[in-house]
């Protein structure tokens, strides 16, 4: 009879859940445009130009599309680029030393080395050595299959950013909210347990809510390209262009967003060790932590509706007034690192708002030249 694993609860397999649909929810869409690029691509390849080797002509439309939400058009350019100097590698030692096992390797070699020399990445030395190794397989009577790979790796790439940008466009407001949406989520909830926290002297919620922080902030990276794609796609859709504005904002807010995860993580550092040194701890300096939180969920809130942050700008004021309220009683010395990472933090959603750096360092109480 199986057993249930004790570490696995009730609480873990819900959130396990959740990730996993919301996963399904961001990449949807990928799938979607993939089926669609795959079977145009074939029928294009295969039923109209009656072209030998039309399996590429899909399997290259699902590499351009299924690589990423975003650099749809650079994947194309590196896969063509790929099979290009494939082709051309191939039929230079083909030409030079006949075909066979050893040339396979010659060619193989010679393509690859190529794209280093002109600087090509990993997706255009895959393409080339794969083309090569084709060509390396082939006898003089077929040496016209290289063409007609060339020619469908432009079918393939060529559909797939059709069906991506033109016929079947993601909604990039849509593709933020849901890729930036969770992870923003969480960084809020775990400032809201430092306040906590900080609030009861619980030195275990603090280090909880200090590691929730530190696994925010490894998703950072994911959030970024995620958001980047979405420019690229508000960018390059002509049916997406009113949405370019939303995410020129939340682009610029980004790396703000970015700096600010690193300073509540900080912030959430000192506070595991002013509870554990027991320092003295203003009353309001747990309210202004929960308060930043409350200011980068609003602010996110505030951009995928194309609204004006003025409710983040808000909270985060009022983030403001509570630190310099603790700064009239007794701190120690932890308390005094920490007003200044959280100064620094909620600087950071301000000018993820939208305000200048001096204007918002100055509202912080940092100096004009505080990073």
């Amino acid at each position: 009879m199986a057993t249930v694993d004790p570490g696995l609860r009730p609480e873990m397999v819900q959130r396990e859940g959740r990730e996993a649909f919301e996963r399904l929810r961001t990449y949807s869409i990928i799938a979607v445009q993939a089926g669609v690029a795959a079977g145009l691509s074939w029928f294009i390849a295969s039923d109209v130009l009656h072209n030998p080797q039309a399996l590429f002509a899909p399997a290259a439309s699902i590499g351009t599309v299924a690589a990423a939400l975003g650099n749809r058009i650079r994947r194309a350019a590196e896969l063509i680029a790929g099979v290009i100097l494939g082709v051309a590698a191939g039929q230079l030692i083909i030409f030079a030393i006949g075909t066979g096992p050893i040339q396979i390797a010659v060619i193989v070699a010679f393509a690859i080395s190529s794209v280093a020399v002109i600087r090509g990445g990993g997706a255009v030395m895959v393409h080339a050595g794969s083309t090569a190794v084709l060509l390396g397989t082939l006898t003089a009577q077929q040496s016209h299959l290289a063409v007609a790979r060339t020619v469908n790796a432009l079918i393939g790439g060529a559909t797939a950013i059709a069906v991506a940008l033109l016929i079947l466009p993601a909604n990039p407001v849509r593709v933020v909210h849901r890729s930036a949406g969770p992870s923003l989520d969480v960084f809020a909830r775990a400032l809201t347990a430092v306040a906590e926290a900080l609030d009861r002297r619980e030195v275990q919620q603090a280090d909880d809510a200090l590691q929730r922080l530190i696994a925010v902030e490894q998703e950072r990276d994911k959030t970024i390209e995620m958001v980047a794609a979405a420019g690229e796609i508000a960018l390059l859709s002509p049916w997406r262009w009113r949405r370019l504005g939303i995410l020129r904002r939340y682009q610029r807010a980004s790396e703000h967003l970015q700096s600010a995860y690193s300073n509540s993580r900080e912030l959430a550092h000192w506070v595991v060790s002013a509870v554990r040194l027991r320092e003295p701890v203003p009353a309001g300096l747990s309210a202004s932590i929960e308060h930043l939180g409350q200011a980068v969920r609003l602010l996110h809130r505030d951009f995928v509706a194309g609204r004006e942050p003025d409710l983040a700008r808000a909270r985060a004021q009022q983030a403001i007034e509570e630190v310099n309220q603790a700064c009239a009683e007794e701190i120690g010395f932890c308390e005094m690192v920490l007003i200044s990472r959280l100064r620094l933090a909620i600087s950071d959603v301000l000018q993820a708002s939208g305000l200048p750096k001096a204007e918002a360092n100055q509202q912080a109480g940092l100096a004009a030249d505080s990073s």
